[in-house]
């Protein structure tokens, strides 16, 4: 990957173009390019429309976006505004969001997907990959399946990878807890501290970094410098901002939240406020702020699976902002589009499962040893990962005895599907760890 080209200085275009000249070139030209908020490194490898020249196409398109930018309580190392241009695909994909994940109207997509899979068991793994992703987007080599083994059993990290994924998983839990309340400096500083602990920067956990580190952005697999992020004096007032705008302090202007969550995301990688874990602290104050602001659905999406599948576009996203103006729309366009793609990610592996789980249920209506009561309650069971059945619960669904209940979910835990626990003096039954493998060895063994 390569440093984006930068874009044509309007200043020096207007100097250059008369005034018939510039009205021609504006009635010419709009903000978008085949629908497309596209940056000069883009559109310079594209025809212009009519008889303009690249440059005059850019400085149309700059000036059509310049009039309808909004500024954001942000500025760069420089002192120059942020700011953000509400185009059209940044509406629409606003509005998709907020379709599917509920906030505009009392049932939505994901909602849909999340009661009629488990909602426990389908948090649960998606914060496990998340804390996944997001550790390996950082470099953590682990692979998924060891990964995941790690945490569901509880042991304890071997590699440094492990550690980094372990770590993100207790802050994607802290998060959901910090969720309830308002954000402070304080939060953010013991995000990054567990993010860091037992890491080979555990000792600079917890505060900012400092001038003597002289911390610098490069360029994956090069040392290109990408980024140079704000002298360090000036980050405890930078993280104060950041902890005003989280909190929804912007009285001049409303702010869609689903834009400020992906703005603290933003800025907590410009800042670059601590010497490592920068991504990760970012990416943990995006769900903060989704949840925090009634998107409490997000936390069922892996976001950083979709960053991590293509980690130069995420780059360039930060990139074109920095190199056009401080132009917050790439990032946000992109980020948008990050989310639409997580949400289609969760629906395609809630139908995977489902179709699986309904494989197994039409198989099980032909396995010789289970009767329709056992079948019923196994179906259930796949279908509600973590549910507790009991002897009562089990004869009061299906009119039967206790005695009967009971035979049926004694043979189903010798059977090696349920497992028997008790609960006081109360006996529950529960589906094994991995039911649907459980299932299907099952299904070897009467077939």
């Amino acid at each position: 990957m390569k440093i984006p080209a930068t874009p044509p200085d309007i200043r020096s275009l207007l100097g250059r173009t008369s005034p018939q000249r510039l009205s021609e070139i504006i009635s010419g030209t709009s903000m978008l390019i085949a629908g497309r908020y596209l940056h000069w490194d883009n559109m310079r490898h594209r025809p212009p429309p009519g008889r303009l020249s690249h440059e005059e196409w850019w400085l149309g398109t700059r000036m059509a976006r310049l009039s309808a930018r909004e500024i954001m309580p942000f500025s760069t190392s420089e002192g120059h505004p942020f700011s953000l241009v509400h185009a059209a695909p940044i509406r629409q994909g606003l509005h998709e969001i907020d379709q599917k994940l509920g906030m505009s109207g009392p049932r939505s997509q994901v909602r849909d997907l999340v009661e009629g899979h488990g909602r426990k068991h389908l948090l649960a793994n998606s914060i496990v990959e998340e804390a996944i992703r997001s550790s390996q987007l950082e470099g953590a080599s682990t692979t998924r399946r060891v990964a995941k083994e790690m945490i569901r059993r509880g042991r304890q990290p071997k590699t440094h990878g492990e550690r980094m994924i372990l770590n993100n998983h207790h802050a994607m839990e802290r998060v959901a807890e910090l969720a309830r309340r308002d954000l402070g400096a304080a939060d953010v500083f013991e995000l990054h501290g567990i993010l860091m602990d037992g890491t080979r920067h555990s000792g600079m956990a917890g505060r900012f970094r400092r001038a003597s580190d002289e911390i610098v952005v490069t360029l994956v697999h090069s040392d290109e410098t990408a980024h140079v992020p704000p002298d360090a004096a000036e980050l405890p007032a930078r993280m104060d901002r950041l902890v005003t705008f989280a909190n929804e302090e912007t009285p001049d202007h409303w702010i869609h939240p689903v834009v400020r969550a992906i703005l603290l995301h933003f800025m907590i990688g410009y800042d670059h406020p601590f010497v490592d874990g920068n991504g990760r602290v970012a990416r943990s104050l995006f769900y903060w702020s989704m949840v925090r602001q009634g998107y409490s659905l997000a936390q069922y999406l892996a976001v950083s699976g979709i960053l991590r599948n293509a980690p130069a576009r995420y780059a360039r996203a930060y990139l074109h902002t920095e190199t056009d103006g401080a132009d917050l729309t790439y990032f946000v366009d992109y980020h948008i589009g990050v989310i639409v793609r997580s949400i289609a990610a969760l629906s395609a592996y809630v139908d995977r499962k489902m179709a699986d789980i309904q494989g197994i249920e039409d198989r099980l209506r032909h396995s010789p040893d289970l009767n329709h009561r056992q079948i019923q309650l196994l179906g259930h069971a796949l279908r509600n990962p973590g549910f507790r059945y009991t002897v009562k619960s089990h004869a009061t669904s299906h009119g039967i005895t206790p005695n009967t209940a009971r035979a049926d979910l004694v043979k189903l835990a010798g059977a090696g599907l349920l497992a028997s626990t008790m609960r006081g003096r109360r006996q529950e039954f529960i589906a094994t760890r991995d039911l649907e493998a459980a299932l299907k060895e099952h299904g070897k063994r009467v077939g």
